[in-house]
């Protein structure tokens, strides 16, 4: 299959011939022809499958068969939970946009900056926006941009837009725009917690789901070269907490990886981690969102061109982060759920390159993560490293499993169903709308 057969306009294939696009992967074969029919749709797939160019393509269309107005009103709304993927989707419309005829403008909303620039750049208005829920409605309520005339909504890594973290800011997003318009939902997991609130929002929507498997093409999230069936080995060290950051030292020394991401569980932890490893002489820093955005970009930048070593995040902050032959991820501590395990590997083993992913399960995770393996669906034998075999053994609470401190309480549960009752809300809203 080629790009020409997903009924793509003549100025966007050229565009992708330029950018060195040649063949869509599988969801965006599927996805494009939806979204340019004009249904909802929810596409599921793995992270570096191509979902940012999936729903780039169709905006983009969009503005080439809409007539140009004055002032410039957005009619593309892309919303992230993070600037770094803000960024990253941003860079890619921004790439297609000025190989067109009459291009659009595209502008990239985040917070962790000064707003004053951000407003300058909306004052000759703007087509296509991408953003972060905080900033752009730190804009609206300067009056820097009206979003009356949004046609399509695009949630990307709806599962985190869509958790509650972020359910009161997109509900007041959801109430600014136009009742009739299109919604896009793309992510690498949509959990149970999050899937009725997806129903809400979506109208006899197109669902895909790609399963892993073998991907043909030009690109995966960025754009950066061919994605492929995900070469990851996965890794499960049994040992005691304390000696995480001992044995971590010793799978690089043994390995010689030249970039690892390491996953933590809070931003104390990051700077923790970062702390103890550059003790030791590993070029190695904390990214989490108390910095500002400055750092954060000097710092991503660092890690790309490999003058850091080792990159302690937690789950949010890698949001977005695209690495290019990123050879190995560390689960530092064990991720809450089986989708942020598929996140958090999925940042490895990506354009037909092979990666490594390593889990630290002591005896108070084991549980946990055998929790994780049932619902991945298959068994990561338990390996040892010598001199640091684990003499620990869980407590009767442990074995019975999860992570402490992890379970919704009886406010959380409470949020959850607000947050529901208000996307059913909007939802109706946008049926009477119609």
């Amino acid at each position: 299959m080629s790009f020409d057969s997903l009924g793509l306009k003549p100025p966007l294939l050229s565009a992708l011939r330029e950018l060195g696009f040649t063949q869509p992967t599988p969801v965006q074969a599927e996805a494009i022809p939806a979204a340019l029919s004009g249904a909802d749709l929810q596409a599921s797939a793995q992270t570096g499958s191509g979902k940012t160019l999936a729903f780039a393509l169709p905006l983009l269309q969009a503005d080439l068969a809409a007539t140009r107005a004055w002032p410039r009103a957005p009619h593309g709304l892309v919303l992230v939970p993070t600037r770094e993927l803000a960024m990253q989707a941003g860079e890619l419309l921004r790439d297609l946009a000025r190989r067109l005829p009459d291009p659009p403008r595209v502008s990239v909303l985040f917070g962790g900056v000064s707003i004053n620039p951000q407003m300058m750049g909306l004052r000759g208005g703007t087509e296509l926006v991408v953003a972060t829920p905080g900033r752009l409605l730190d804009l609206v309520d300067h009056n820097a941009i009206r979003l009356d005339h949004v046609r399509t909504l695009v949630l990307d890594e709806a599962d985190r837009l869509l958790d509650l973290g972020f359910a009161d800011e997109l509900t007041r997003v959801l109430a600014l725009l136009p009742a009739r318009r299109q919604n896009l939902l793309f992510s690498a997991t949509f959990p149970a917690s999050v899937q009725s609130l997806a129903d809400a929002l979506l109208r006899a929507p197109v669902r895909i789901d790609i399963a892993p498997g073998p991907v043909a093409g030009a690109a995966g999230e960025g754009g950066e070269g061919a994605a492929a069936h995900p070469d990851i080995h996965e890794r499960a060290i049994a040992l005691d907490a304390g000696r995480r950051t001992g044995v971590l030292r010793q799978l690089l020394k043994t390995h010689g990886w030249d970039r690892v991401l390491v996953f933590v569980a809070t931003r104390h932890a990051t700077e923790l981690v970062a702390h103890k490893l550059g003790r030791e002489g590993v070029p190695a820093h904390a990214l989490h969102g108390e910095l500002s955005q400055g750092t954060r970009t000097e710092v991503l930048a660092a890690f790309r061109a490999g003058r850091i070593r080792v990159l302690v995040v937690t789950d949010l902050a890698a949001r977005g982060i695209d690495i290019p032959a990123l050879p190995a991820v560390v689960n530092y501590d064990l991720p809450r759920s089986t989708d942020d395990y598929t996140h958090r590997i999925g940042r490895t083993g990506r354009a037909g390159l092979p990666g490594t992913a390593v889990s630290f399960v002591s005896a108070a995770t084991e549980a946990h993560f055998r929790l994780i393996e049932k619902r991945q669906g298959r068994r990561v034998p338990r390996e040892q490293l010598a001199g640091y075999e684990p003499t620990e053994t869980a407590t009767p609470e442990q074995s019975a499993g999860g992570i402490k401190g992890r379970r919704p309480s009886k406010k959380d549960k409470l949020r959850a169903a607000a947050a529901a009752a208000a996307a059913a809300a909007a939802n109706q809203d946008q049926r009477d709308g119609s």
